[in-house]
């Protein structure tokens, strides 16, 4: 594995050199999360059925139930990022991660300094975010600290958030993220996945459908802030695990924006494919200050943004074999 700045090309998969038990490793690291949301629905629904009958019997329903009421009474938190990121970094071999950084993580860093904030603009979403997963592994440790905004609904959703709750996650709500952007360096900076879980019904292995032509309220929170557009694509995220994109699970997922739904990778089961992952981060777009942005300015960035976007997934598409003959299309 390697990274972007300066580091050779990406060897392919078929001569890569990676030890078995590395390869091994990352695959139920990586299993540890799609499980986890895989068997969180089903447990907590019929650990709340357990209390609520006492069956089979009321000591038993305790037991049954003891990691649901542990999660609802301990708040999710961040761990120690270097520990780990130790622990989890055989997925980045299982997946042959790598990075295309045309903003590097020192520019980054001076924009913290000269205080400027970007909010990173990532897509496509996917079941689980892998590529976010190995990007936060493979992150130098002051970068870290840069949160991923989710869903208000997952911070409260027991065992997922504990499990997930350990990369730093915030509340995607407007009034958090202005919170948010007073923070000094770059921990007023954060990454944001634009097409949400609506986006995870939409691609497929065949092609890329991104949620994002009326998926305007970013730009004109950017705007009004005086935070910057970072545009990053994720390859590999919707191609990782297939989901099921009907039934009464995939409802209550797009209704509290959470992947509960059901889905499967190799063997159909939970368990991830060991495809390739791509984080490509482009450019900022140089967005202004405009206390009072109108529709034409919001329009205007967001086409920018669309559009590099479109820039970036057919300049690196090439290089992640499953996106070779991939079709981006922005709905």
């Amino acid at each position: 594995m390697c990274r972007a700045d300066g580091a050779p090309a990406p060897t392919p998969r078929n001569l890569r050199k990676v030890p078995m038990y590395r390869w091994f490793l990352g695959m139920c690291t990586a299993s540890i999360f799609s499980l986890v949301y895989f068997v969180s629905p089903t447990y907590i629904i019929t650990a709340f059925l357990a209390l609520i009958f006492g069956y089979p019997s009321r000591n038993a329903s305790l037991w049954y139930a003891l990691p649901l009421i542990v999660s609802i009474l301990i708040p999710s938190k961040g761990l120690p990022g270097p520990r780990m990121a130790r622990l989890l970094s055989p997925m980045l071999d299982y997946f042959d991660y790598n990075e295309e950084l045309e903003t590097s993580d020192d520019e980054l860093r001076k924009m913290a300094k000269e205080g400027k904030k970007v909010i990173v603009a990532t897509v496509p979403h996917g079941v689980i975010s892998f590529v976010g997963l190995c990007c936060w592994v493979n992150a130098p440790d002051d970068l870290r600290r840069i949160k991923t905004a989710v869903a208000s609904s997952l911070l409260y959703i027991p065992i997922l958030k504990n499990v997930m709750g350990i990369f730093g996650l915030t509340s995607a709500s407007a009034s958090n993220l202005k919170k948010h952007f007073k923070k000094d360096g770059v921990d007023g900076s954060i990454v944001v996945y634009i097409g949400g879980i609506a986006e995870l019904f939409k691609s497929s292995r065949k092609d890329e459908r991104l949620h994002l032509a009326n998926r305007k309220g970013f730009i004109k929170l950017a705007l009004r802030e005086g935070v910057d557009i970072l545009p990053a694509y994720f390859f590999g995220n919707t191609s990782v695990l297939t989901v099921m994109k009907t039934g009464p699970l995939a409802n209550l997922s797009r209704k509290i924006q959470a992947a509960l739904t059901y889905f499967w990778g190799k063997f159909y089961l939970p368990i991830p494919r060991d495809e390739k992952l791509l984080y490509a981060r482009g450019r900022p777009l140089g967005l202004p200050h405009i206390p009072e942005p109108t529709q034409e300015d919001i329009d205007k960035w967001h086409a920018k943004y669309c559009e590099e976007i479109t820039r970036l997934f057919e300049k690196y598409k090439e290089k992640v074999p499953m996106y070779k003959h991939k079709q981006l299309y922005i709905e």
